[in-house]
């Protein structure tokens, strides 16, 4: 079921430890979420490599919620086709960002 919320959804909370929750974009890709932040794009506090967060993901068609699920936060440096692929799938005509995080969950 995570899997496939994640996969459909443009958009989750992501609350780091003693953090309130932010809604950011994400992009599903290699079994974990990838998260841009900083820059033009959301900020989220407390967001750093090895953190552990709480993922919420609500339904895209009801805004309804779908799961809660508990991830790890580590910060790449995306290669050249995962940059690519934020960039395409972002909506935004001119992405920028400071950071990538990589969300996996256990």
């Amino acid at each position: 079921m995570l899997d496939n919320a994640l996969r459909k959804a443009a958009a989750i909370w992501v609350a780091p430890d003693g953090h309130p929750a932010k809604l950011v974009w994400a992009l599903w890709r290699d079994g974990a979420a990838l998260v841009v932040t900083g820059g033009t794009e959301q900020r989220v506090d407390g967001l750093a490599d090895g953190v552990p967060c709480t993922v919420t993901v609500r339904s895209p068609s009801t805004h309804s919620h779908l799961l809660t699920a508990t991830a790890t936060a580590r910060l790449v440096t995306p290669d050249e086709d995962t940059a690519l692929a934020l960039r395409t799938a972002r909506l935004n005509a001119n992405p920028e960002w400071d950071s990538v995080h990589r969300l996996e969950f256990p």
